[in-house]
């Protein structure tokens, strides 16, 4: 089945909000077997929303649309697809009694406007909203679907997931699984090279590189006549990956490269404590957003200033002197100074410059960065320099070094 993505609404055009409706529905209905084959999105315009409608519907079997379905004059997804498939738009009396009640259960007062929210394509099924006061609703003719959504996706999410998955899942025939492989110190064009003959003989399962933010994944999908075909071909795909770029690969779930960290380290006991400079907290935040991790997290000190490096972590006045707060030496003295105060198993530092260049200091250079690891009794220092003069960027990446550093410490060690 080819399905078309439509959402609604002249605030996604304007991006006044991000469009996350189309990346929740993509994800969920590949899993279903279905394959989207447009993205399409819409302001709140009669004869534009026609034409798109018309134009999903040269290609597809199905189209899923978002928005348009309040109550006020803007509000005009019913009908058009009512004028598009030569339905009337008639009122659902159980839809409207449902739509009292929902106004008299929060002592609001129902408008006249809102009347319309109980109206529907005469030969349409209502798919009901428990979250809001717009239903959606479905309609098939000749030979078409569509399945007609609320935008707020608090709204939209449940809907999609208890009404029109399971009926997609019926009539698609068929299931796709696929696996989401994360890979550390290997580029995309080295990866792609690595399993070339892999997939240049592809065609199912088939393996797709992609670029992230400073790492690369690879995706195995397979589309089978069930689920368990199809996760049987992944993973016999998945033998031949692991054997040529195995040494690379630190996930074959999706997961993060935090969580593969601080999970290891939940489950092996390991304690963790962490001062930071430049980054400023960035790197505590990530691990105290994990659930649980106060199991194995002691500590986390901001010393941004030289006073505070001296003061919480020992460095000395000499070490800053002479080699300057941004220095291997200062963030050797500063994880050596961490241990001592925390006794935690691992201890990182961090400590750069994340710029811009101020008038006081022109000629910092902007990007460098050191970060001290001590782990099982050794202390390393590991220079870096990052040529985008981006602060957030420079700060993003450095907390990304750190994991990354972590993560060999805990599955790479000789």
């Amino acid at each position: 089945m080819k399905c078309t993505i439509l959402t609604v609404g002249t605030e996604i055009l304007f991006g006044q909000i991000l469009n996350t409706n189309a990346a929740y529905l993509s994800q969920e209905l590949q899993k279903l077997g279905v394959d989207v084959m447009y993205h399409m999105s819409c302001g709140d315009n009669p004869s534009r929303l026609k034409e798109m409608l018309a134009h999903a519907y040269h290609d597809c079997d199905a189209v899923i649309t978002t928005g348009g379905l309040g109550p006020t004059q803007d509000d005009l997804t019913k009908e058009m697809i009512c004028d598009y498939f030569g339905e009337k738009l008639v009122e659902f009396p159980e839809q409207l009694e449902i739509l009292k009640g929902w106004f008299e259960r929060y002592g609001s007062p129902m408008t006249t406007n809102n009347l319309k929210q109980a109206r529907f394509p005469e030969h349409g099924t209502v798919l009901p909203n428990p979250n809001g006061t717009a239903p959606g609703f479905c309609i098939e003719k000749d030979g078409k679907l569509i399945y007609s959504l609320p935008g707020p996706p608090r709204e939209m999410k449940p809907m999609f997931d208890d009404y029109v998955a399971p009926d997609l899942k019926a009539r698609s025939g068929s299931a796709l699984y696929y696996k989401t492989v994360k890979t550390l110190g290997i580029g995309e064009s080295s990866l792609e090279t690595e399993l070339l003959h892999l997939i240049e003989g592809q065609s199912d399962p088939t393996l797709a590189t992609y670029a992230a933010d400073h790492e690369c994944y690879l995706r195995v999908a397979s589309k089978r006549g069930s689920k368990e075909e199809a996760e049987q071909a992944v993973e016999e795909m998945m033998t031949e990956i692991r054997k040529l770029i195995g040494p690379y690969i630190y996930s074959e779930e999706g997961e993060e490269l935090a969580d593969v960290v601080l999970s290891r380290m939940m489950k092996d006991g390991i304690s963790l404590s962490c001062c930071e400079s430049c980054t400023g907290g960035l790197f505590a935040k990530e691990i105290t957003d994990r659930a649980g991790i106060s199991a194995i997290f002691d500590r986390g000190i901001v010393a941004y200033s030289e006073r505070a490096k001296m003061q919480e972590l020992g460095v000395s006045a000499e070490t800053l002197e002479k080699y300057g707060a941004v220095s291997e030496e200062t963030a050797r003295e500063m994880a050596e100074g961490l241990r001592r105060v925390s006794g935690s198993d691992m201890c990182i530092s961090v400590t750069g410059y994340a710029g811009p260049a101020t008038k006081e200091n022109p000629n910092e250079p902007v990007g460098l960065y050191y970060i001290g690891l001590c782990y099982r009794g050794k202390c390393e220092v590991f220079r870096y320099m990052n040529s985008r003069p981006d602060r957030a960027h420079i700060r993003s990446r450095a907390v990304r070094e750190m994991f990354t550093l972590m993560y060999k410490a805990l599955f790479r060690e000789a």
